[in-house]
């Protein structure tokens, strides 16, 4: 069974890592959680990650944000970075996608866990055409949700 591992650089970051939960769930994707810091607990980060049978690691990480690399320097599985916003939105954004050369970390949006889950579920599904069929079901439901608001308000506004 395919499986994630989201590692948090602090407690603070669990509300970015429920939408990742979330997304996880709702595929049936099996998930690990844990906290551990890149510059606190350097030991901790590569412990978590050399032992995971994870296939793709969701890291999520606020100021610095040097998680994600950390993460990466650690293995050549997938590594989605997941910025966290505060008061250095562009210190954390930039640490995550200016990666240096030959160890990659992709990059969502500042607090975009759901994003990283769906990347995630992506990235599994290139193997697992069950997971890769529940995400086209998931694009569609998308679609009509978008094309059901437009007809809301189109009505609320009275005009085509």
């Amino acid at each position: 069974m395919q499986k994630v591992f989201i590692l948090m650089g602090s407690k603070s970051d669990l509300p970015v890592a429920e939408k990742a939960i979330t997304m996880l769930k709702k595929f049936n994707v099996d998930y690990e959680i844990a906290v551990a810091s890149a510059h606190r607990t350097p030991e901790r980060v590569k412990d978590f990650v050399t032992s995971s049978d994870a296939e793709v690691f969701i890291a999520i990480a606020g100021l610095s944000a040097a998680l994600p690399g950390v993460v990466a320097a650690h293995t050549c599985k997938p590594v989605i970075g997941v910025p966290v916003s505060g008061g250095v939105n562009l210190d954390a954004l930039l640490s995550v996608v200016q990666m240096p050369p030959g160890i990659p970390v992709a990059a969502v949006g500042l607090d975009r866990g759901d994003n990283a889950a769906i990347l995630a579920i992506e990235i599994m599904g290139v193997k697992d055409p069950k997971l890769s069929d529940k995400m086209k079901d998931y694009r569609k439901e998308q679609a009509e949700k978008i094309e059901a608001d437009s007809k809301q308000v189109v009505a609320d506004v009275g005009r085509k």
